[in-house]
Protein backbone atom coordinates (compact mmCIF):
# COMPACT_ATOMS: atom_id res chain seq x y z
CA UNK A 1 0.00 0.00 0.00
CA UNK A 2 1.95 3.87 -1.05
CA UNK A 3 1.33 6.28 0.97
CA UNK A 4 0.69 9.80 -0.22
CA UNK A 5 2.87 12.43 0.24
CA UNK A 6 1.57 15.30 2.00
CA UNK A 7 2.90 18.72 0.92
CA UNK A 8 3.09 21.04 3.68
CA UNK A 9 3.26 24.72 3.33
CA UNK A 10 6.41 26.26 3.87
CA UNK A 11 6.79 27.11 7.54
CA UNK A 12 6.24 30.93 8.00
CA UNK A 13 9.01 33.61 8.62
CA UNK A 14 10.43 33.63 11.98
CA UNK A 15 10.08 37.51 11.97
CA UNK A 16 6.72 37.52 11.03
CA UNK A 17 6.29 35.34 14.15
CA UNK A 18 7.59 37.43 16.39
CA UNK A 19 5.59 40.57 15.68
CA UNK A 20 2.17 40.78 17.16
CA UNK A 21 -0.88 41.44 15.03
CA UNK A 22 -1.61 44.67 16.30
CA UNK A 23 2.25 45.87 15.22
CA UNK A 24 1.92 44.94 11.76
CA UNK A 25 -1.67 46.56 11.32
CA UNK A 26 -0.15 49.77 12.59
CA UNK A 27 2.72 49.29 10.35
CA UNK A 28 0.96 48.38 7.26
CA UNK A 29 -1.16 51.70 8.03
CA UNK A 30 1.77 53.94 8.30
CA UNK A 31 0.87 54.95 11.63
CA UNK A 32 4.17 53.43 13.58
CA UNK A 33 8.02 53.16 12.20
CA UNK A 34 8.62 49.38 11.73
CA UNK A 35 11.78 49.17 14.57
CA UNK A 36 8.78 51.19 17.69
CA UNK A 37 9.67 48.42 20.24
CA UNK A 38 6.25 45.88 20.98
CA UNK A 39 5.40 47.64 24.41
CA UNK A 40 4.98 50.76 22.69
CA UNK A 41 3.23 49.93 19.75
CA UNK A 42 0.63 48.00 21.88
CA UNK A 43 0.08 51.35 23.62
CA UNK A 44 -0.41 53.67 20.22
CA UNK A 45 -2.75 50.33 19.28
CA UNK A 46 -5.05 51.01 22.34
CA UNK A 47 -4.83 54.70 21.57
CA UNK A 48 -5.79 54.43 18.26
CA UNK A 49 -8.52 51.85 18.64
CA UNK A 50 -10.10 54.42 21.16
CA UNK A 51 -9.91 56.79 18.82
CA UNK A 52 -13.43 58.74 18.68
CA UNK A 53 -13.09 58.46 14.54
CA UNK A 54 -12.27 54.76 14.57
CA UNK A 55 -14.78 53.93 17.37
CA UNK A 56 -17.51 55.32 14.90
CA UNK A 57 -16.20 52.47 11.93
CA UNK A 58 -15.47 50.02 14.36
CA UNK A 59 -18.96 50.04 15.84
CA UNK A 60 -20.33 49.50 12.13
CA UNK A 61 -17.95 46.91 11.80
CA UNK A 62 -18.95 44.64 14.62
CA UNK A 63 -22.51 44.57 13.61
CA UNK A 64 -21.76 43.02 10.19
CA UNK A 65 -18.42 40.85 11.32
CA UNK A 66 -19.56 37.37 12.50
CA UNK A 67 -15.72 36.13 12.49
CA UNK A 68 -15.25 34.44 15.74
CA UNK A 69 -11.51 33.15 16.22
CA UNK A 70 -9.95 36.65 15.19
CA UNK A 71 -9.48 38.77 18.53
CA UNK A 72 -12.82 41.19 17.68
CA UNK A 73 -10.26 44.72 18.62
CA UNK A 74 -7.86 43.66 16.43
CA UNK A 75 -10.39 42.97 13.66
CA UNK A 76 -12.44 45.57 14.14
CA UNK A 77 -9.59 48.64 13.97
CA UNK A 78 -7.78 46.70 11.29
CA UNK A 79 -10.90 47.15 8.89
CA UNK A 80 -11.72 50.32 10.44
CA UNK A 81 -8.39 51.48 9.45
CA UNK A 82 -8.44 49.56 6.01
CA UNK A 83 -12.12 51.95 5.69
CA UNK A 84 -10.30 55.04 5.83
CA UNK A 85 -8.74 57.33 3.20
CA UNK A 86 -5.61 58.76 3.55
CA UNK A 87 -6.67 62.09 4.85
CA UNK A 88 -8.59 60.31 7.99
CA UNK A 89 -5.26 58.39 8.07
CA UNK A 90 -3.25 61.36 8.60
CA UNK A 91 -5.49 63.58 11.02
CA UNK A 92 -5.18 60.16 12.95
CA UNK A 93 -1.83 59.84 12.83
CA UNK A 94 -1.49 63.93 13.74
CA UNK A 95 -3.70 63.08 16.38
CA UNK A 96 -1.71 60.09 17.76
CA UNK A 97 1.76 62.34 17.84
CA UNK A 98 -0.24 65.15 19.99
CA UNK A 99 -1.24 62.75 22.89
CA UNK A 100 2.12 60.90 22.97
CA UNK A 101 4.06 64.08 23.83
Amino acid sequence: MKHRKQKSAPPPHPSALAVPSYHRILVKHGLIEETLSIPEAYKVFLQVSADPEVQKLTRKVEHRNKMKHVPALYLATAMALQGMTKQELEALKLRMEEKRE
